[in-house]
Parts: structure tokens; sequence; C-alpha cells
């Protein structure tokens, strides 16, 4: 591919990225990007575009430049390796991001919360008993309960994808029944985003019909064992539930084809519960020198699953927003407003941790001008989803025109459950997630297989670029990006982008109705 050089660029910065496409160039600029801005009021915003372009000339070397992230990230993954909420291992991991915001020159505090309840797999078993056996692998759902002592002998029903129909169609007896609902193989987001909104009906027609437990078939194949949680809110789940390989799930269902009624297994669950705990939201904090009480969050999410190290989902964004701390310090600049760099726990959990980091900054969210989460592994960035706001767009476009030739300043105005912008949009702040194409981040999710080699380096350094710049940009406007929405507001704008129905669906809409949840009517 053709690369195009700047005569305006130094020698340093062409060495650094010459060897790159085009599209990990920056576009020309009416100033020497690398000179360092003639004031500090500078700000990235239609009123002195430039400024922008002279932060990311000067952070794009600083990363792309070998750095501390990749022995982080190495770190996270190999050496402590999967971190669920409430265990040894996340204890370690909120140590790992103290210590690397410190080494970064951040200054840097853990904020408490209480995790409802700590859990973890015992040894899940399934066995057949008739009318023939054979192996098959399974993973608990996260969060769900164990099953009785001694496990449950009992028949298994296929209901196909479990939809009303299905159901309907089933003539088998349902009550104290083990449950096998099939699934597609997941290929795009689309496929994951159902993968959360189809369990909770699935679930609560197989709680009405008495049933014992619930066999999801696997959306991966090769045998590839992966957790997910169909507990949204870090309560244990109602009923006993798990992955089949799928392979494995299709064999089951097959035979229970050919033996009708006749399929009888043994499954074992012991999972351990135990009590509250407390956990830690890390939080490391660059001042503003002019607005220091208003804030810009560039956020991820720090524990994972633990059946693989977490390294796509979600380490390597959690290792970015350290860098993207680093690099910003390490250009000498002050942003008009603070940025915080958020390491969040519990978020496999339902977002627990952000939830509760709004609960106890909510009487600065009036401050708060910007939410900025990385959540979806190393694939291409194209922009950012920015929940609903199309008030937000011209502000962002400005920030990143200076990284326009990269493809990622095409955003999309969804708003969606899943990550930790969550709690944030619903109390009116704007929020920006970025937007990322698949890559390897769905055969890899919660899997075994999401480990380091899974990491494209010099992918998450452009990431990271992308990440620093757009937290500068919006910190240091003159102006806000956007307001914070009134309860009025937002009623519209969760109908507009169905989010509603997305909250009707997964048990958040109460709690939004009432207030518990979100800003108050």
């Amino acid at each position: 591919m053709r690369h195009r050089v700047f005569p305006l660029i130094s020698l340093l910065l062409y060495l650094l990225v010459g060897s790159f496409p085009s599209a990990a160039q920056l576009p020309p600029t009416k100033k020497d990007p690398l000179a360092a801005p003639q004031s500090s009021q500078a700000a990235c915003s239609a009123a002195d575009a430039s400024s922008c372009a002279q932060v990311a000339a000067k952070l794009l070397p600083l990363i792309m430049s070998p750095s501390p992230m990749e022995e982080n990230l190495r770190r996270l993954t190999d050496e402590i390796g999967g971190r669920v909420t409430g265990t040894p291992q996340m204890a370690k991991a909120v140590e790992w991001g103290v210590a690397a915001f410190r080494a970064a020159g951040i200054d840097v505090h853990t904020e408490r919360y209480t995790l409802p309840v700590t859990w973890h797999e015992g040894d899940s078993r399934l066995e057949l008993l008739a009318p023939v056996k054979f192996p098959i692998r399974l993973k608990s759902t996260g969060w769900s309960p164990a099953t009785p002592a001694g496990g449950i002998e009992a028949h298994v029903v296929d209901i196909g994808y479990g939809t009303e129909d299905d159901f309907a169609r089933v003539t088998a007896p349902l009550k104290g029944a083990i449950l096998l609902v099939h699934g597609d193989i997941g290929s795009t987001w689309t496929d994951l985003f159902n993968e959360y909104l189809r369990p909770p009906d699935v679930i609560a027609r197989a709680i009405k019909a008495g049933a014992s437990a619930i066999l999801w078939m696997g959306a991966r194949e090769r045998l590839l064992l992966y957790r997910h949680t169909n507990s949204l809110a870090g309560e244990i789940d109602k009923i006993p539930q798990a992955v089949l390989a799928r392979e494995d799930a299709k064999r089951l269902a097959r035979t229970v084809s050919a033996y009708p009624g006749k399929v009888r297994v043994h499954f074992d669950m012991p999972n351990k519960v135990g009590g509250p705990i407390e956990q830690e939201n890390v939080v490391g904090e660059i001042r503003g020198y002019e607005k220091p009480d208003e804030v810009v969050i560039l956020g991820a999410h720090l524990d994972s699953w633990e059946l693989g190290t977490g390294a796509l989902d979600n380490g390597c964004n959690a290792a970015l927003v350290i860098e993207a701390a680093r690099a910003i310090k390490a250009t000498g600049l002050l942003p008009r407003r603070t940025i915080r760099f958020v390491l969040f726990s519990g978020e496999e959990q339902g977002t627990v941790g952000s939830f509760e980091y709004v609960k106890a900054h909510r009487a600065e969210l009036d401050k708060i001008r910007g939410v900025i989460v990385f959540d979806s592994g190393i694939g291409r960035v194209t922009g950012y989803s920015l929940g609903g706001r199309r008030d937000l767009e011209a502000g962002v476009r400005e920030v990143l025109k200076p990284l326009e030739s990269w493809g990622a300043n095409k955003h999309t105005y969804d708003a969606s459950f899943g990550t930790d912008n969550f709690d944030f949009l619903l109390e009116g702040v704007p929020t920006l997630v970025a937007n990322q194409e698949e890559a390897n981040y769905l055969p890899n999710y919660h899997a075994a297989s999401d480990t380091l080699d899974k990491v494209d380096m010099r992918e998450l350094k452009l990431h990271t670029v992308i990440a620093a710049l757009t937290a500068w940009g919006i910190a240091d406007r003159t102006e806000p990006l956007g307001k914070r929405l009134t309860r009025a507001e937002l009623d519209t704008l969760v109908k507009e982008t169905g989010l509603d129905q997305q909250m009707k669906i997964l048990g958040y809409w109460d709690a939004w109705q009432s207030g518990a949840r979100g800003r108050k009517p």
C-alpha cells in the first residue's frame, strides 16, 4: 500500500509510522504537529482545530514506540490470569492497576463497593444414564445456583430455541425435567446481543413449567467452552444452568430425538456461593488546569471470566486505559478539564462496579462531561456509539479530525446495555462506546481461548492513540461536548433507540421507572 509522507512531520514521527499503511498516518496540518501549542488555552474545538492535531502528533510517537503496555498486559493475563470479581485474582488485578498507574506517574486510588455475593464453579458433570452413554463437556453459567446436594437425576427434554411456540409443541412432561435449548453459531455483534436478550424469556418459561435445570447449546464450534451469565444484577440466578460444548449438545439433541422420553441424565453442578464482599474500582486522574471539577472519564473493565486469561475481554483495554494516561502525562500538557481513568470491576456480573461508581458520584454527575468506554477487543475502531445523542457528533468529529484518514470518525446513535457506559447513559451523561469490527473477538469471547496471543499489539496501540486523543479533546474543549439530559429527554431517548424494550427484557425496567436505576423521574 502506498504511504503518504507529510513534509511538516518530523523525521522521528516518519520513522515511527512510515512502515504503517496510510490508515495509520496523521493528515497534514497547518502547523508543525510536533510543535508545542503556543498557548495552553488552545482547545480541541472548531475555534482552534489545530490543538488536537498538535496533541495527536505528540501522542502518536509516545504510544507507537516500545512502551510499558506490552509488559503490563502480559503480567495481567499470563501471570494473574482470569479475574472473576470477588476472587483473589481480582484483588491481584486491582494491585496491578494501581502499580501500573503509579509507574506511569498518575495519581491513583481505589474506590470500594459491596458485591452482593461471591461465586465460583464446582466440578460440573453431566452423565448420561440411559439409553446410551457418551461424555458431555460443559461449564456452568456465571452466578448460576448449584444443583441440589447429590445433583439432579432427570429426563432431558429438547425444547428447540425455547420460544413460546417451542414450549407449546412439547408433549413430554416438563416438570422436573432438564431442558436442552438450541442456539446458532455466533459470528456477529447482533448474534452476541441476542445471546443475552433471548435467555430471560426462556428462563421464565422454564421456571413456570417447573423444570429443574437448563442446558444451553454453545454458540462456538470445535468443543470450545465459554462462560456467560444470565444474571445481570450481581445476584444468584433463579435456576441451575450450564453451557454445553456445541458438538456435544447436538449429539445429545440427536439422541433425545432418537429415543423420545427415554434419555435420562445425572447432572451435578456444586457451585460455591459466598456472602457479600468488598470490591474496588481503580481510579487514576490528571487534574485539569482551568476546570478541575469538570471530568471526562476514560474507562474499561478490569475483571473477566476465568476459563481463559481475559486478554481480549477486557485486559487489552484495561492496559489501553493505563497507557493512554501514561502518554497524556508524558506530553507534559495539561487539559482544561480533569481526565479520570477508571478500571471498573464487576462488569461481567451486570456492570455492577460502574453502577456503584455512578451511585457514589451522583452529586457530581452534572459535571461529568463525557464517559468513553472501550470493551470489544482489538477489532479496528470505526468510531463511537453515541448512546442516542446526535448532538455529540459534531464535537467528537472535531476532536478526531487529526485521525480522519484512520476511518475512526464514523459514529452511530444506538443505545444499549452491555458495558460500563450503561448507568452513565441512564443518568443523562454523554457517553461514547468504541464501535469495533468483530475481528477475533467473538470466537474467543469469554472462552478458554481468550489469551494474550490473540491480541494484535499494533492495533491496540492505534486504539490507544484514538482513546487518548478522544479523552484529551473532550477535556480540553472550550465548551462542553454536550449537556446532561433531563429525565424527560431520557424517556424520549430510551423509546427512540429501543433501549426501553431491552430494559424490559433484561429486567431493568422497573428500576428505571422507579428511579432506582438512572436519573430519577
